[in-house]
């Protein structure tokens, strides 16, 4: 009888045949179809505001929700996703949710409101926060140290 080195369980080798590596991934790591993924976010000030950018691919500008509640500034999405394969009765379908949610505390009396411009081109989210007209041009300064 020879003797045949396996790395996987022969039952699990037979499941990713019928069911594909991706189930089977999704099995091994508990079952889960949500996922929760926090962007990666660039803040930068300019002299007249702040910008904040929020890198987010195959999304649409209707996925997104802004929120500004005094001086804290909400950006959360809630997405749900569904996959079928097969006609008739289905012989795969799957079901998904993504969502995130990142809160901003924006500096107190700089920002105007009634200003913020929002835009949503090529996966990034770009959020222009201008700065009210006392705030701009004061800039960072040297302070001296004794």
């Amino acid at each position: 009888m020879a003797l045949i080195k396996r790395d996987k369980p022969a039952f699990i080798s037979t499941l990713e045949r019928l069911m594909g590596e991706d189930l089977m991934d999704r099995l091994q790591s508990g079952f889960s179809s949500t996922q929760t993924t926090i962007p990666a976010v660039n803040v930068r000030e300019e002299e007249d505001e702040f910008e904040i950018q929020v890198a987010a691919p195959g999304m649409e500008k209707e996925d997104f929700n802004i929120d500004l509640d005094g001086n804290l500034l909400t950006i959360s999405s809630e997405r749900e996703d569904e996959v079928k394969e097969g006609e008739g009765e289905f012989s795969r379908r799957e079901f998904s949710y993504q969502s995130f949610s990142r809160t901003f505390t924006l500096p107190e009396n700089t920002i105007d409101s009634e200003k913020i411009k929002v835009k949503y081109k090529e996966g990034i989210l770009r959020i222009k926060l201008p700065k009210l007209e006392h705030v701009k041009g004061r800039g960072s300064r040297k302070i001296e140290i004794f």
